[in-house]
């Protein structure tokens, strides 16, 4: 093993179909480096939780926190967060529509020292045209509001100060999304383009007026906080 400690924090809610290839490929992306992966399973009502269970029981570089009662993709996500002492910190949802392999893309590009935060820039037609339109003009309103990059999501590389006001700011209930958290962070955020996948199985657990709901909600935090 070599270079930084390395921690990928996956938000877990549906996902036991998914669960071993992202493990599997995440493995592989990662050889050669210090990394340890932690999956949140976010109380879900699938067999995600026992697989995840027998992931952690397989390899000693995997751990898991169950959560009693759902607390949303963000929360879980600084959960995880906080729990993992690294160097360098990964967001990587669990659907596999964003791809592992990108995993050392972000990394490296975080090394170079000059930005707190690396984002997979947007890129595919990985959702209905719909759902990228609004989810497009959502990410370019919320970049002008928090100094974001316009193709930013939720798979992301973090360095300390990010991690440390991303979990400050998301676990206290002040910033509603780990992405807005960063963005709020005072460090360079720089982003580099990944193209996602079509999601290999089920659907999102994210319904329009869900994302309609956290956009509009998301917005208004964004600008306050100006």
């Amino acid at each position: 093993m070599s270079g930084p400690r390395v921690s990928v924090v996956v938000p877990v809610y549906g996902n036991a179909a998914t669960l071993r290839p992202l493990a599997g490929r995440l493995a592989a992306a990662l050889a050669g480096r210090d990394w340890r992966l932690r999956l949140v399973v976010d109380a879900s009502p699938d067999d995600s939780l026992r697989v995840a269970a027998e992931l952690a029981a397989a390899d000693p570089r995997v751990a898991v926190t169950a959560l009693s009662v759902n607390a949303g993709q963000h929360r879980a996500l600084a959960t995880g967060l906080a729990a993992e002492d690294a160097d360098a910190w990964v967001c990587l949802d669990a659907d596999l529509q964003d791809p592992p392999e990108a995993v050392p893309l972000l990394l490296d590009r975080l090394a170079r020292g000059d930005a707190g935060a690396v984002f997979a820039g947007r890129r595919g037609r990985y959702e209905s045209p719909g759902r990228r339109l609004t989810g497009e003009l959502h990410r370019r309103l919320a970049a002008r509001l928090a100094g974001l990059p316009p193709d930013a999501g939720a798979f992301l590389a973090l360095g300390p100060a990010v991690r440390d006001a991303v979990v400050g700011r998301v676990l206290t209930g002040d910033a509603p999304s780990v992405v807005l958290a960063a963005g709020r962070a005072g460090t360079a955020l720089v982003s580099v383009p990944v193209v996602r996948d079509r999601r290999p199985e089920g659907s999102s657990a994210w319904t329009a007026r869900a994302r309609l709901r956290q956009s509009l909600r998301s917005l208004a935090w964004a600008a306050r906080a100006r």
